[in-house]
């Protein structure tokens, strides 16, 4: 099993950036995938982010294409999301994900964290 604890959220205007920080305990972080999926008031959870066991493949959702990077550092079990151009509609709670496969959709993924608040006003 891991633990998973997001970090990095916050309040920022329109065009700032953020960088999100997820910290894994537990079994060996570089037997998962990692993703990160947000979810907005009233909306379904969706799919932003996923990144391979050493990092070679990486997936992206459109609308964040471009402006936002998954990365991690297999050395301190940890998966990064920089965000970059943030726009009111990027508004939401960022969860990040460990899972078997590097896929979008988060039925995949075993193990979730709490979230992290990001919102950004115009």
């Amino acid at each position: 099993q891991v633990q998973l604890v997001e970090s990095g959220g916050g309040l920022v205007q329109a065009g700032d950036s953020l960088r999100l920080s997820c910290a894994a305990s537990g079994r060996t972080f570089s037997s998962y995938t990692m993703g990160w999926f947000r979810q907005a008031p009233g909306k379904e959870r969706e799919f932003v982010a996923a990144i391979s066991r050493h990092g070679g493949i990486t997936y992206y959702a459109n609308s964040v294409k471009g402006r936002f990077t998954i990365s991690r550092d297999n050395a301190k079990n940890t998966v990064y999301l920089q965000m970059n151009s943030l726009k009111p509609e990027d508004t939401a709670v960022y969860y990040c994900a460990a899972g078997m496969q590097t896929t979008r959709d988060p039925g995949d993924y075993a193990y979730w964290g709490q979230g992290t608040q990001v919102t950004v006003s115009s």
